[in-house]
């Protein structure tokens, strides 16, 4: 069951990656890739959200857990995009491009799957008060 269920799931995630890419193509800011960039930082805040979410509902299949976060998640999210993308920059001898696009990769990601933490973690209301 486990097996199909990624399966499906990751047929999914890598058909709304592959519409992802065809919705915000690269040329919107000067060649940077922003499908990718929007891709690895959604993923990061539902990797993160989906994690806390199953971890607090334990009574849900774990099968379910895995297909969403190896197979809808993994196909979808794309670090060997963004190599593959630094290391041409790289071969043109764009460095500078190639630098900032790893700093907005890594340092937005991580922003997104703290947001994806905070979302699955709402506050009650006596902690707000």
């Amino acid at each position: 069951m486990v097996y199909l269920a990624v399966g499906a799931a990751g047929m999914i995630g890598a058909l709304v990656r592959y519409v992802v890419g065809l919705v915000v193509p690269a040329a919107w800011l000067g060649g940077v890739p922003l499908g990718t960039l929007l891709a690895n930082w959604t993923g990061s805040f539902l990797l993160s959200w989906i994690t806390v979410v199953f971890t607090r509902r334990p009574s849900w299949p774990p099968w379910l857990k895995t297909a969403a976060t190896t197979g809808f998640i993994g196909s979808y999210t794309t670090f060997s995009t963004l190599s593959v993308e630094c290391v041409e920059w790289m071969e043109q001898g764009r460095f500078g491009m190639a630098a900032v696009y790893i700093a907005a990769s890594l340092f937005g990601g991580l922003a997104a799957a703290w947001a994806g933490y905070a979302a699955a973690h709402p506050k009650r209301k006596e902690e707000i008060a």
